[in-house]
C-alpha cells in the first residue's frame, strides 16, 4: 500500500492529512502557530513558524498512522494564498510574510492600476488588484522598505517556501500564481508584460506547473528526518482553495462549495475563462489542468464567529472548558434559540475590510438595529446570518454570469453547525450537501500526490473516486421568503456607508 501527505500551510496551522493510494484517510494532524497585527490592517505571520509547524505536523501525522514512513510515496502542497515571502539570493528571509488578509496595501493597488490600466489588467490577469494580492505587497516594499527590496532575489507564496525546504527547488502552481496579479490567467502562465510595466524582475518568480506535475522530491536529510525513502516526490499542488476544490469533488460543471473558514469562498468549476467585467469575484486557474473556476472571497466569514468568541464570548471558553465541548458549539445553541433573523439585527462582516462584492479595505463590521432587547444568542446568530448574506452576494454574481448552480457541497468550520448549513441553504435556495472528509486543501494536495504518482489517471478521477457526499440539507420555504426580505436590507447598508469608511479610517 503506498501513501500520501497533503500539507496545507493555513493562516492558523499547518495541518496535515495521510491518505493511502485509495484516497482513503488515514491520520491528520494540525500545528498552530500565531498571527501579527503588529499595525491596524496589517498581517503578518514568520515562514519560520511555518517550517516547524510541518515538521510538528507530518510527524504527529506519521506516528497516529502507525504505518512505515517508507511507504510514502508523493507529497502534495496547498496553503493560504497571495502571502508574499522576500527572499535574499542566499535564500534567507528577509522580513516577516505579509498575509492575504493584510490591508496596507490600498495605495499600491491604485498605483498599480494606473501603471499598468484597468482594462490590461483584466484582459491578462481577469481580475483587478486588490490589497490582499501579492503584486501590491511587492510594490509595498519598495516603497516603504527600499533597503530591503534592493535585496530581494526571490518572492514565494507560502506553500512554495516550504517547498523551497522541502526539495530546495523553487516552483509554483498555476492556481496559486494567478492570485498574484503577475499571471496570465487565460494562458496558464507567468506575464512577462505585467512584470516589466512594475519593474519586478521575472527571475524572481518561481517557474509554474499545473498543479499534479512534479516540481521534485524530499532533500534527503528532510525524508530521514521523517523516516521515509530517498524518492518521495512532491508536486506543485494548489492555492488552498482550488487543492480544497478538489477536496471536495469540485471538478465539473454545475458544481459549487460554499467554504465557512477564517475567510468565506464560494467556489465553481469552469470549463472556460469566464470573467465578471466588474470585478466583483475572481477568474482563476483551477487545480485541474486546463480548467478554470470562478471565486468570491470574504474576508472574515468564519473568523467574524471568532471574533465574536474571543472577544464576548469568554462565558463560552470557559463553559467549553469545564464541560469539555467545543465553544463554538456552545455559542450556535445559543443561536439556535434566538428566532430568524435575530429579533431585526443584521451584521455586515467586514471586519478586516472586503474583498466580494466590494473591494474595499476600509470597510468595517457593524451591528445594525441593535435594542436594549437584544441579548448575546441574537448576536451570534446576526453574526451567522451576516456572514452567510455576504457568501450569498457571491452566488448572485455567479447566476449573473450564467455560472450554473446545481449542487452546493458546505465545507469549512461552518459546516459542522446543523443551524448553519440550515441558515445556508435558506438564504443561497439551493440544496446544500456535506462531504464525508472535510479535510479540504490537506486532503485535496494529498489527491494531487497520488495523482502525480500515477495512481489515479487524473485529477477528476481521483476527486471523483475519493469524494463522498453526506446528508443533504434543503431550503425551508418559510426561511427563504424571510431571508429574501432580510438580504435586501442587509445589500442596501453597505452603499449607505461606504462613503463614512474612509473618514472613519482618517480619525
Amino acid at each position: 500500500m503506498e501513501y500520501f501527505l497533503g500539507i496545507d500551510v493555513g493562516t492558523t496551522g499547518c495541518k496535515v492529512v495521510l491518505v493511502n493510494e485509495k484516497g482513503e484517510l488515514i491520520s491528520k494532524a494540525v500545528a498552530e502557530y500565531p498571527l501579527y497585527t503588529p499595525y491596524p490592517n496589517w498581517a503578518e505571520q514568520d515562514p519560520a513558524d511555518w517550517w516547524q509547524g510541518t515538521v510538528q505536523a507530518v510527524k504527529e501525522a506519521l506516528q497516529m498512522a502507525e504505518i512505515d514512513p517508507l511507504l510514502v510515496q508523493g507529497v502534495g502542497l496547498t496553503g493560504q494564498m497571495h502571502g508574499s515571502v522576500f527572499l535574499d539570493e542566499k535564500g534567507e528571509v528577509l522580513r516577516p510574510a505579509i498575509l492575504w488578509c493584510d490591508q496596507r496595501t490600498a495605495r499600491e493597488c491604485e498605483e498599480i492600476t494606473q501603471i499598468v490600466g484597468e482594462e490590461k489588467l483584466m484582459s491578462i490577469n481577469c481580475n483587478p488588484v486588490l490589497p490582499g494580492f501579492t503584486a501590491p505587497k511587492i510594490l509595498w516594499l519598495k516603497n516603504n522598505e527600499p533597503h530591503l527590496y534592493e535585496k530581494v532575489a526571490k518572492v514565494l507564496l507560502p506553500k512554495d517556501y516550504i517547498r523551497f525546504l522541502l526539495t530546495g527547488d523553487f516552483a509554483t502552481d498555476v492556481s496559486d500564481a494567478s492570485g498574484t496579479s503577475l499571471f496570465d490567467v487565460p494562458r496558464r502562465k507567468w506575464s512577462e508584460e505585467l512584470m516589466s510595466l512594475l519593474e519586478f524582475p521575472p527571475s524572481w518568480f518561481p517557474p509554474s506547473f499545473e498543479s499534479p506535475e512534479v516540481t521534485g522530491y524530499l532533500k534527503k536529510e528532510v525524508a530521514e528526518m521523517w523516516g521515509m525513502g530517498d524518492k518521495v516526490l512532491v508536486v506543485a499542488g494548489g492555492g488552498d482553495n482550488a487543492a480544497g476544490a478538489i477536496g471536495t469533488g469540485i471538478v465539473k460543471p454545475g458544481l459549487v462549495s460554499a467554504s465557512l473558514g477564517t475567510s468565506g469562498v464560494v467556489f465553481a468549476f469552469s470549463d472556460e475563462v469566464k470573467v465578471d467585467k466588474k470585478g466583483r469575484v475572481h477568474t482563476f486557474c483551477h487545480a485541474v489542468p486546463g480548467k478554470w473556476h470562478v471565486m468570491g472571497v470574504m474576508l472574515s466569514a468564519g473568523g467574524s464567529l471568532r471574533w465574536f468568541r474571543d472577544r464576548l464570548g469568554m462565558e463560552e471558553k470557559n463553559l467549553a472548558s469545564l464541560l469539555e465541548k467545543d465553544s463554538y458549539d456552545i455559542l450556535t445553541a445559543e443561536a439556535e434559540k434566538a428566532l430568524p433573523g435575530a429579533e431585526g439585527l443584521i451584521f455586515l462582516p467586514y471586519l478586516t475590510g472586503e474583498r466580494t462584492p466590494h473591494a474595499d479595505p476600509y470597510a468595517r463590521g457593524v451591528f445594525f438595529g441593535l435594542t436594549l432587547k437584544h441579548r448575546k444568542n441574537e448576536m451570534v446568530r446576526a453574526v451567522m446570518e451576516g456572514v452567510t448574506f455576504g457568501m450569498r452576494d457571491s452566488f448572485e454574481i455567479m447566476r449573473e454570469m450564467n455560472i450554473p448552480i446545481q449542487e452546493v457541497r458546505a465545507i469549512g468550520g461552518g459546516a459542522r453547525s446543523a443551524l448553519w448549513r440550515k441558515i445556508q441553504a435558506s438564504i443561497y435556495e439551493v440544496p446544500l450537501w456535506g462531504v464525508k472528509i472535510d479535510e479540504g486543501p490537506a486532503f485535496g494536495a494529498a489527491l494531487l500526490g497520488a495523482v502525480g504518482r500515477g495512481v489515479f489517471s487524473s485529477v477528476e478521477e481521483a476527486s471523483e473516486k475519493a469524494v463522498k457526499v453526506t446528508e443533504q440539507v434543503l431550503p425551508s420555504p418559510e426561511l427563504v421568503d424571510y431571508y429574501n426580505k432580510a438580504y435586501r436590507l442587509y445589500r442596501d447598508l453597505y452603499p449607505a456607508l461606504r462613503d463614512f469608511y474612509p473618514r472613519l479610517q482618517e480619525l
